[in-house]
């Protein structure tokens, strides 16, 4: 019997949906056996320091691409929102499973809670950017301060009245099964007020380059619209030379007619500059919707 060794972050939501995805690919290859080996990252050990401040995205993947390069193990999977614009020379994204809810949500101390009944001055707790600048474009007399720590904890600070809410993934949410608490006071935020992290909601498995016997065991797993979909919008991440010092949001959608793209990127004074385009096809999309933020002032451009 083969033995596949996985990579995966040290963390309940890493090992939970790693586990959901090597489930899906036992269906269809149930003569090989997966074998976790789990990784605490530079991100998952300091985890009360800021994003910015350690590195950006990449943070919760290098250890893990190294481990890969250096055949510790075979695969690994990721959520692929923490996976920087181009890969470590030597690795590939072999699959990516269709997408989870890709939108935001806010969790509130107090049942019957919503973004709009919020107290003036009421404390939300998050650490991106992104969620920052689109929040206080909705509410600008919230304040905001840094959230980190896995789902569990980040939850448990609301619950206990650290924060009166705090804005978490509907994707995490699902995955590790806090959405089955129908007491949990949830809001989801349509992404016409908060547009989502690039890829938000999406997995990757990354294995090394060009190793077929790994890549023939996950093409059945790979989910062609999702691919597209976040191929785009990691197109748009590479264009801008982006990473979580960003304020940047992005998110691809399939139309009857082709597909839809739409952006976010602040500006220096915290201003939110939104750009839609859409077409038949993905070519050049993306380059179009970074062309037009630039031509609204958004920050960070070039």
């Amino acid at each position: 019997m083969t033995v596949i060794k996985v990579g995966t972050r040290n963390s309940k939501l890493a090992q939970t949906q790693t586990k959901q995805v090597l489930d899906q690919i036992q269906q269809f290859h149930p003569e090989i056996t997966f074998e976790l080996v789990p990784y605490t990252t530079k991100g998952d050990r300091l985890s009360h320091v800021s994003l910015q401040e350690i590195g950006g995205k990449g943070v919760f993947v290098k250890e893990i691409e190294r481990a890969l390069l250096d055949k510790e193990i075979d695969l690994a999977i990721h959520s692929l929102k923490d996976m920087p614009a181009l890969l470590v020379e030597g690795c590939q994204i072999g699959a990516i499973p269709k997408r989870e809810d890709a939108r935001d949500c806010l969790i509130f101390h107090q049942k019957g809670m919503t973004l709009e009944r919020l107290p003036k001055g009421a404390c939300v707790g998050t650490s991106s950017l992104r969620r920052k600048v689109q929040l206080l474009k909705l509410r600008p007399d919230l304040e905001i301060r840094d959230l980190r720590g896995n789902i569990d904890t980040r939850v448990q600070k609301v619950l206990d009245g650290e924060y009166d809410a705090i804005v978490l993934a509907m994707a995490g949410l699902s995955r590790i099964g806090w959405l089955e608490d129908e007491a949990l006071p949830i809001e989801v935020l349509d992404v016409s007020d908060c547009l989502p992290a690039i890829s938000q909601g999406a997995l990757a498995i990354e294995c090394r380059q060009g190793d077929m016997n790994v890549l023939h065991l996950l093409k059945e797993v790979h989910d062609k619209e999702t691919a597209d979909e976040v191929t785009l919008e990691r197109e748009v991440l590479a264009l801008m030379q982006a990473d979580c010092t960003f304020p940047l949001a992005a998110l691809a959608q399939k139309t009857s007619s082709g597909y839809q793209l739409d952006a976010m990127l602040a500006t220096a004074d915290g201003t939110c500059v939104y750009a839609r385009v859409s077409g038949e096809k993905t070519q050049n999309l993306a380059s179009q919707v970074v062309e037009q933020l630039e031509k609204q002032g958004a920050f960070g451009i070039r």
